[in-house]
């Protein structure tokens, strides 16, 4: 059996210049999903998967994160006066309970590789998971607990994926792909591993998402910090040097996946999330028409 998989990388260092100018003096993982951050889901998720300790990696003026994730003495005493119990419980839900957390710098932009590379002494010689805070899934359970179920049986390396419009592939890591069981919650083989390839050179439309499930091997062929699809060390060309090494899967999550790093995405996030909640009654029908007028 594969050692578990407790610590669990978090590249939040982006400067989410798509979301200017809002994301000016708030870092983008802190836009609200209804009123949670873009980056309590994810953490939640990691948590649900039996992650103990989430490692930030993070850049200079994005403090407020950091922030989010300390306590605020002054805040829970006035609370507390208050009497205001259900604040107070939220407050205490933003760090799961039984996970730490701690914070490296990456000092500069050089690409996701880059940034999880950072993370190596965090991390040290054991698996590892990778959660992009900006895909959000909404999923019965977490994406990265279904992962972390077939991995318990399968060891190696594995991906998240879907598939993506042909015409799409250019934004992506891409899989070259073997046997493919695929039905949602099915395995595939990976037999390559190319980023961002052009729509008439795509081994396939089978792209990966923002969940990694990782071996401390990976620190090694990132090590060289060599360049790859827009001059950033990309953790995709890391990865494909583990392929034939290392057992290595694609995982059919289920579940739905918003990209919130991306405006329309993070809207129809905010939408489907709020549609869920059984406190905002009125929302479906106050959507019907607005809808109706337009």
């Amino acid at each position: 059996m594969p050692d578990p998989v407790r610590k669990a990388v978090f590249p939040v260092a982006g400067l989410g210049t798509r979301f200017l100018p809002a994301t000016k003096a708030v870092p983008k993982e802190m836009l609200p999903v209804v009123d949670r951050p873009v980056i309590d889901y994810a953490v939640a998720e990691a948590a649900e998967a039996g992650i103990t300790h989430v490692i930030f990696v993070n850049s200079r003026g994005k403090g407020a994160l950091e922030d989010h994730f300390d306590r605020h003495a002054e805040l829970e005493a006035v609370l507390t006066a208050k009497g205001k119990s259900e604040e107070l419980d939220k407050l205490a839900a933003i760090v799961p309970a039984g996970v730490s957390w701690s914070v490296v710098r990456q000092p500069e932009a050089l690409g996701l590789g880059h940034a999880v590379w950072c993370a190596r002494d965090s991390v040290g010689s054991e698996p590892f998971a990778v959660l992009l805070p900006d895909d959000v899934v909404m999923a019965e359970k977490g994406c990265l607990a279904q992962m972390a179920a077939l991995y318990s049986e399968t060891g190696g390396n594995m991906v998240a994926v879907e598939n993506v419009p042909r015409d799409q592939t250019d934004r992506y890591g891409i899989l070259d792909v073997g046997a493919d069981d695929d039905r949602p919650g099915g395995l595939v083989e990976v037999r390559g591993l190319v980023e961002k390839p052009s729509p008439d050179t795509a081994p396939s439309t089978l792209s990966i998402i923002g969940r990694y499930i990782l071996q401390p091997e990976i620190f090694a062929a990132l090590a060289s910090g060599t360049s790859g699809a827009g001059g950033e060390v990309q953790l995709t060309d890391a990865m494909a040097t583990l392929i034939g090494r290392q057992p290595f899967n694609g995982y059919r999550f289920e579940g739905e996946r918003f990209d919130c790093g991306d405006r329309q995405g993070w809207l129809t996030a905010n939408v489907a999330f709020a549609l869920k909640r059984p406190d905002l009654p009125g929302l479906r029908a106050r959507l019907a028409d607005i809808l109706a007028r337009d």
